[in-house]
């Protein structure tokens, strides 16, 4: 696929999509966020693909809305703004079968804070940062962040990330459970292709699965999750990847998943 604003590859399973706007720190503007949302339309439909990377061309992962790009409209509905270019791409996220790699390979600000929490696992350079920068310019948080950072993080450091401004480095983000793992940004390349390749080799479908019921998990009481457990684990348990995974294990032998 070629697009303006991101590149797009797909090998072995692992479909890697770069946000390609370096000299603006790959901040979105419109064709972006619509090139986005093409990408991950592409990576629902293909079987093929067994695992998502998302990352940022250049020095940064994103630096959220390009405000430049905002400025040089006559006047902008910034509701309809997140309607129409931010909440699709979030949602398409969230509603993926498929785990989602954020390669954090710099700063995060702001929608691109937003972006990379919306992942499902976060390895970042020693070098990245993430800020929840919309305080500086007078706006709340959008595109999900509202949503994730309490989750994440809890309610007082969420308000004071959010209201402060505060950038947190990827140290702190570890420590504070906003990333999985930080490596030296030399490493950074070779530990997401390592946790792309395992997951790319896993049983796919039991994973969107359970990439549902952690979601669904947050709005649940426990006696409606152990009957969404049990709805999952029957679609599971008819899966082509389930009969491997037990014929392997009575074989004695490391299963091949197929993703089916």
């Amino acid at each position: 696929m070629n697009y303006e604003c991101l590149l797009y590859d797909v090998q072995d399973g692992i479909a890697t999509i770069t946000l390609n706007r370096p000299d603006v720190f790959n901040a979105f503007n419109d064709q972006q966020s619509y090139d986005l949302q093409d990408a991950l339309k592409q990576v629902s439909r293909d079987e093929q693909v067994r695992v998502v990377v998302l990352t940022g061309a250049g020095k940064a992962f994103c630096s959220g809305q390009d405000l430049k790009a905002i400025a040089s409209a006559s006047k902008r509905d910034l509701s309809e703004s997140l309607e129409k270019r931010y909440n699709p791409i979030i949602r398409a996220m969230r509603n993926l079968p498929k785990p989602i790699i954020c390669k954090l390979n710099g700063v995060a600000a702001g929608a691109g804070c937003s972006l990379a929490l919306a992942c499902d696992v976060i390895v970042a350079s020693r070098a990245a940062s993430m800020i929840e920068v919309f305080v500086n310019v007078g706006l709340v948080l959008d595109s999900g962040s509202s949503f994730f950072l309490p989750r994440v993080v809890g309610s007082l450091k969420a308000f004071e990330l959010s209201t402060l401004g505060s950038k947190v480095s990827a140290e702190e983000a570890l420590e504070l459970g906003m990333v999985n793992k930080v490596v030296s940004p030399e490493e950074l390349d070779t530990a997401v292709a390592e946790l792309a390749a395992r997951y790319a080799a896993s049983p796919t479908k039991a994973i969107g699965l359970m990439k549902k019921m952690l979601n669904k998990s947050f709005n649940s009481t426990l006696d409606e999750m152990l009957d969404y457990e049990a709805h999952c684990q029957k679609i599971a348990g008819n899966s082509e990847d389930y009969k491997e995974g037990v014929t392997a294990f009575n074989e004695k032998r490391k299963p091949q998943f197929k993703g089916a």
